[in-house]
């Protein structure tokens, strides 16, 4: 799946730190995947401003990062446990859209 740094970034967050053991397996898998290779760092001129993680915007051209279906059904849990939460904001919605099943709201 195609994800931009923001999602990636996003996701990181997201991903449960607790679960079940296959679960935490995932996640550290999916925690590999979405992270940044040095490469990437250097081309998307990633850097920390603060508490805030800027990047160059023209220079992101997403990633394709191997998401399966039990994957799939860890980070749409994620989203539902925050969206639960009124946690959610707009930054949220592309990854909501990509992962959680039509008509959750």
């Amino acid at each position: 799946m195609q994800l931009t740094v923001k999602e990636r970034l996003l996701l990181l967050k997201a991903l449960p730190r607790e679960g079940d053991l296959l679960s935490l397996r995932i996640v550290r898998k999916l925690r590999e995947e979405l992270s940044f290779s040095e490469g990437e760092l250097t081309t998307l001129a990633v850097r920390q401003d603060g508490a805030r993680v800027v990047w160059n915007p023209k220079a992101d051209h997403g990633k394709e990062v191997g998401v399966g279906p039990r994957a799939t059904e860890v980070i749409s849990r994620a989203l539902q446990a925050l969206s639960d939460r009124g946690a959610l904001n707009e930054d949220w919605l592309s990854l909501c859209d990509k992962f959680m099943p039509e008509g959750s709201e």
